[in-house]
């Protein structure tokens, strides 16, 4: 029985993100501990952050960069998780972010350094282990993400792939029956 559901926010996002928010309005319809986590945009420190919250029967729920870091975790600690247009090889696309960035929605500047990226390709798994473990929502519209990269990583793993969309994963409420379905919560 799930007890815990984590929500992993992506890249300059935060716990205010629609999705993150949106699901946990859904998620308080049902017995079960919300957590949605501010990350850091150290990696090794989100995956710390997120580890500590990790307990029996807790269930992830990642979008873009947390979709990355959920799929880590999921294979780390044999824990479910769906990944809503995850980022497949962050390190390659934050290569071009390297120096000054500003998150909006957590409202600090930072540095983006080669050491950030070497985290993250340190955390990248060259295959999933577990497969069965992880279920892709995604959307073939991502102006942000090749979805096709998505799919063929995740080709083992249950996929729901939308024609259409975008990176925020349009109309999400639709897909909000298929996350509770796939991580058993009740």
């Amino acid at each position: 029985m799930v007890k815990r559901v984590i929500y992993i926010h992506g890249f300059n996002s935060s716990e205010k993100s629609f999705k993150a928010v949106r699901f946990g309005e859904v998620m308080a319809n049902y017995d079960v501990e919300y957590y949605v986590p501010r990350l850091n945009h150290e990696p090794l420190a989100a995956i710390v952050a997120i580890e500590q919250l990790l307990t029996a029967n807790t269930v992830l729920v990642g979008s873009s960069l947390g979709g990355f870091l959920a799929t880590y975790l999921s294979q780390k600690h044999n824990v479910p998780a769906v990944l809503i247009n995850p980022a497949v090889a962050p390190d390659k696309l934050l290569m071009q972010l390297l120096g000054e960035n500003y998150n909006p929605y957590q409202a600090y500047h930072y540095q983006l350094t080669q050491r950030h990226i070497d985290a993250l390709r340190m955390l990248t798994l060259t295959h999933l282990p577990r497969p069965e473990l992880l279920m892709l929502l995604q959307q073939t519209g991502d102006e942000v993400l090749n979805f096709q990269h998505a799919v063929k990583y995740y080709s083992q793993c249950k996929q729901w792939v939308e024609f259409g969309g975008d990176h925020s994963f349009k109309d999400f409420d639709r897909a909000i029956n298929k996350i509770v379905s796939f991580l058993k919560i009740n």
